[in-house]
């Protein structure tokens, strides 16, 4: 079997030599090439033609927006999954809208990483089809749902009365997308997940934890008595009292997964 291409274009080069190392510990992809910033990502692809690109939105010169604006012009172009700590909705939305096939918001897990692009790649259409242009637009449609993520968490945080403003929602957010993701986050809360949400934020994990545990807090007094039922049933009973940090984590993070397995098994 041949080896996926890969070129990997973030400024941060650590973070680009660390995923350098992993995906050329993978039997399936080999990296072929790296780059720093903008302009010198469309000389590489250029230059390489790989099969893969995994691009950070952040980027000196020019943006991974506009990197790819500029690759959706070329008769062939690689598949494209970004990969950037700006979550916000309205970008990823655009990066997807305008051909990425998937957009991870740092930090992530990395094998959780591999085996998502692992399965992205392995659904794409033959090369033919990638060459006539039909490839990246197939592929957005199957994954919209999926990068749609954080707006379900988004519209969850608020419909159980946690104000966006709060620093914790910020926590809070990142969290259930992480564990969404990889569900064996949720058994090493403080070991795993507090120190990724640290470190994107450049906070402790201590912070993080008093953080998320206030907006929860918030919630108990704003969320609506039915809403905060349908989401943690027996946690918000008055002999158990608030839900903990791992069971709000974790019970909506439950909830999204099989939403996501019903929405992959309809297609």
């Amino acid at each position: 079997m041949d080896k996926l291409k890969v070129v990997i274009a973030d400024d941060n080069r650590q973070f680009n030599m660390l995923l350098t190392e992993v995906f050329n510990s993978q039997p399936d992809f080999i990296v072929v090439g790296n780059s720093y910033d903008g302009v010198e990502t469309l000389k590489v692809v250029e230059e390489l033609k790989p099969d893969l690109l995994m691009l950070d939105i952040i980027m000196p010169y020019l943006d991974g927006i506009g990197v790819i604006e500029s690759l959706s012009t070329k008769e062939t172009r690689p598949n494209i999954i970004v990969i950037s700590a700006v979550g916000q909705e309205n970008i990823s939305q655009k990066a997807v809208n305008m051909g990425a096939l998937y957009y991870f918001v740092k930090p992530f897990d990395l094998n959780v990483m591999i085996e998502r692009v692992r399965q992205l790649v392995s659904n794409l259409p033959s090369k033919k089809e990638l060459q006539d242009g039909m490839a990246i637009q197939t592929s957005t449609k199957k994954n919209t749902n999926e990068v749609d993520l954080e707006t379900e968490v988004s519209e969850i945080l608020k419909e159980v009365g946690i104000p966006a403003h709060v620093r914790g929602y910020q926590f809070l957010r990142d969290a259930i997308i992480a564990a969404t993701l990889d569900a064996d986050l949720i058994n090493a809360i403080t070991k795993a997940l507090y120190p990724l949400i640290a470190e994107k934020y450049n906070t402790t994990p201590t912070r993080v934890e008093r953080a998320i545990r206030h907006a929860i807090e918030i919630s108990s007094t704003r969320g609506k008595v039915d809403t905060l039922y349908k989401y943690f049933g027996y946690s918000t009973s008055q002999d158990k009292g608030k839900p903990t940090n791992a069971e709000f984590i974790a019970m909506i993070s439950d909830r999204l997964r099989l939403k996501l397995k019903k929405t992959s098994q309809s297609k």
